[in-house]
């Protein structure tokens, strides 16, 4: 099983690049042929990567949570997953380039440097914990996309302001749509956020005697829920909207980054169970 486990890790940074490439032919070329298939690729990457996490999970006795590298592959699952989900419902297709993109990189990391692990803490198989990680993750993922809406949202606004209607203005959706759509991923991912700091909560106190409230990680998660509840705030109550929310949705995605890279590869902390 790991043989096969080891294939689809190989094939997943091809797959999601097949489904970026269609998407940018459909935006950029119009290519009938990419319109068509586009959301079907985007499909099978996403098949081939919920069987890989799955077959994963089974072959080394625990779910993909251990390392930045294996929580990057969730991220990335995550991010299309919910890109497939707002594509649905939304019946907006022409923005999938530039949120998998990020599907694509994070896979590619993980892809090149992740390694077996064979041997895990006990706690890691902790019904409390999956549900934490897995509500972390979501919450990530919504982030990143509200990110990359509200860079959209600032690519038109200078667009629209110098007057340039090129390609890019005419194929992306209007500023409305895109402030809409950063909005809803920036409550979601907070509401994410919640559920996993509460249930993070209720897993320390159950695991740990002597909780380490200072963690770099804590600290870090507790200010990510605060630039983004502060947003939203700000937002419902000072009606601060449009260039303010853009930049603070990306200026929190790049916290949130940098807590789940930089905090988790250089901080010997509690999150560390290997």
């Amino acid at each position: 099983m790991e043989t096969f486990v080891d294939v689809l890790n190989s094939l997943l940074p091809v797959a999601y690049l097949a489904a970026v490439l269609a998407y940018g032919l459909a935006f950029f070329r119009q290519n009938k042929v990419a319109r068509r298939i586009k959301t079907a690729l985007l499909d099978a990457a996403i098949g081939f990567h919920l069987l890989y996490l799955v077959l994963r999970t089974v072959a080394f006795d625990h779910p993909p949570i251990t390392t930045v590298f294996e929580i990057m592959s969730i991220v990335a699952f995550s991010i299309a997953g919910a890109y497939r989900l707002i594509e649905q419902f939304t019946r907006v297709k022409n923005t999938g380039f530039f949120i998998l993109t990020m599907s694509l990189f994070f896979q590619t990391l993980s892809t090149l440097l992740i390694q077996h692990l064979y041997h895990v803490s006990p706690i890691l198989r902790s019904v409390l914990l999956g549900i934490h990680v897995t509500n972390a993750m979501l919450g990530l993922s919504a982030f990143a996309i509200s990110a990359v809406y509200g860079l959209l949202y600032l690519l038109q606004y200078h667009n629209l302001k110098r007057a340039r209607f090129g390609l890019v203005y005419e194929r992306l959706p209007n500023l409305e749509s895109l402030e809409k759509m950063t909005m809803t991923s920036v409550v979601a991912g907070f509401f994410l956020l919640t559920l996993a700091i509460g249930f993070g909560a209720i897993w320390l106190s159950h695991s740990f005697t002597d909780v380490p409230y200072f963690d770099p990680k804590l600290v870090g998660t507790v200010l990510i829920w605060l630039i983004y509840g502060a947003g939203i705030v700000a937002k419902t109550t000072f009606s601060w909207q449009g260039r303010r929310m853009m930049v603070l949705s990306i200026f929190g995605f790049l916290i949130s980054f940098l807590s789940m890279t930089i905090v988790n590869m250089y901080s010997n902390t509690f999150h560390k169970f290997h």
